[in-house]
């Protein structure tokens, strides 16, 4: 379980159930652990911790069926990028 939080309802990320095909893969590239296996949705996800995610995009970008979406570069991702590239603040959070 992730101790990491973004502010509270902030951030951009969308989970469309109806298109999981339970592939698992944002279980393997998320970070932060946003998504969970559900054992009532045979296999399928389902978003455990929206709060938790720092919209990197790892998700969207593996899901093979877009029930993922996000704003890519906005959010704490952005912050820790651009700090790493010396462009600003070393953290939103």
């Amino acid at each position: 379980m992730s101790e990491f939080r973004y502010l509270a309802g902030v951030n951009t990320l969308e989970f469309l159930p109806e298109r999981c095909i339970g592939c698992g893969t944002c279980l393997e590239v998320c970070p932060h652990a946003v998504f969970s296996p559900s054992p009532t949705r045979g296999g399928k996800v389902t978003l455990r911790d929206r709060d938790a995610c720092m919209e990197c995009g790892a998700c969207r970008h593996n899901c093979p069926t877009g029930a993922i979406q996000v704003e890519i570069g906005v959010g704490c991702a952005q912050a820790i990028l651009g700090a790493a590239q010396g462009k600003g603040a070393e953290s939103c959070c």
